[in-house]
């Protein structure tokens, strides 16, 4: 993949963009949430298949949606690629995002549509446990792998726990909101308090607690399933656990308002809702693809096996701010 590097001072649009073609007329901009490794996949089986140029920008989805909002009045990309439910109703709320309803969405699941076609979820997102069998065994002996979200609460897990800062993550937001859901209000802070000084580190990648399992830094950690599944599956010692009561939510795929490349846009939002690209996804990332024509890669983890809550998505949009307010002070 060619890379453009660019004076911050130069074209405010294409700093920190990576190129997946080296032409720049007509060029998609996206914004994107996905790993670096595979929005250059999908962004370079994008241009060969249309010939249509594609930048991207990578980022946490904290980062990203706060810059989308910022850049409203004059949007700097075309497209918000991935990122929960939760964050995508912000940043429509806000004004910064148009509405598209793709004809690849035909026949999607409710969970994945939005009321009004400003964004749609692209492939399934479950939250799990994850441990490192070596480590966990040799740091924590004698103990029982947690097997649901209050075994987490063990003083002898403290230091040995990695979880993603809620404050730039939609994984880590995911977990705090499944939480506060599934307990209350009350009764979640309690548990959120008493989970967080027994936390070893709080990366700001939402990728980060699955890789650092694998690598055998923690003992344990929370993530979306599909991560842990891959690295299990390519060996690195990692397992995994679907505690009962979680939440699912999906990746989300949308238009920025007023984009600069609108007609190009709308084909890239096709793109990623059909079945070819989301076979594509799946088959790197194990992701669950909502595109109910696609074919799932083998080892992918399926709803039907994990007791999930009622997730109210746009109730954690609307207490964003207050929660992670409060987060904040927890942490301190």
């Amino acid at each position: 993949m060619n890379k453009i590097i660019t004076v911050m001072a130069a074209f405010v649009a294409c700093v920190g963009f990576s190129a997946c073609s080296g032409k720049k007329d007509n060029t998609l901009k996206v914004y994107s949430i996905i790993h670096e490794s595979e929005t250059e996949v999908i962004c370079n089986l994008f241009t060969k298949k249309t010939g249509i140029p594609v930048q991207y920008l990578r980022a946490s989805t904290g980062e990203l949606v706060n810059r989308l909002i910022s850049e409203k009045e004059n949007p700097q990309a075309d497209i918000l690629f991935g990122g929960a439910t939760s964050y995508h109703i912000l940043a429509r709320d806000a004004g910064a995002l148009a509405a598209y309803v793709s004809p690849e969405a035909e026949g999607y699941p409710e969970y994945a549509l939005s009321d009004d076609g400003s964004y749609t979820g692209f492939c399934v997102l479950t939250l799990g446990i994850g441990y490192n069998t070596k480590r966990f065994a040799e740091k924590i002996p004698g103990v029982d792998v947690p097997l649901t979200w209050d075994d987490l609460l063990n003083e002898k897990f403290k230091g040995e726990i990695v979880l993603t800062n809620p404050q730039a993550s939609s994984t880590a937001y995911l977990f705090v909101q499944n939480q506060l859901q599934r307990l209350g209000m009350e009764k979640g802070w309690d548990y959120l308090s008493a989970l967080a000084p027994l936390v070893g580190q709080f990366p700001d990648s939402g990728s980060a607690p699955a890789k650092l399992l694998g690598t055998g830094e923690y003992s344990l950690g929370v993530s979306y399933l599909h991560m842990m599944a891959k690295y299990k599956d390519q060996g690195f010692g990692v397992d995994y656990v679907a505690p009962p009561k979680s939440v699912g939510d999906v990746d989300c795929i949308a238009i920025t308002k007023n984009a600069p490349h609108m007609e190009e846009a709308k084909k890239f939002v096709d793109f990623i809702l059909s079945a070819e690209a989301q076979e594509v996804l799946s088959g790197m990332n194990y992701t669950l693809p909502a595109n109910p024509r696609a074919k799932l890669k083998e080892g992918s983890i399926t709803l039907d096996k994990i007791d999930l809550i009622d997730y109210d998505s746009k109730a954690a949009a609307e207490q964003k701010k207050d929660v992670l307010s409060r987060w904040a002070e927890i942490v301190e």
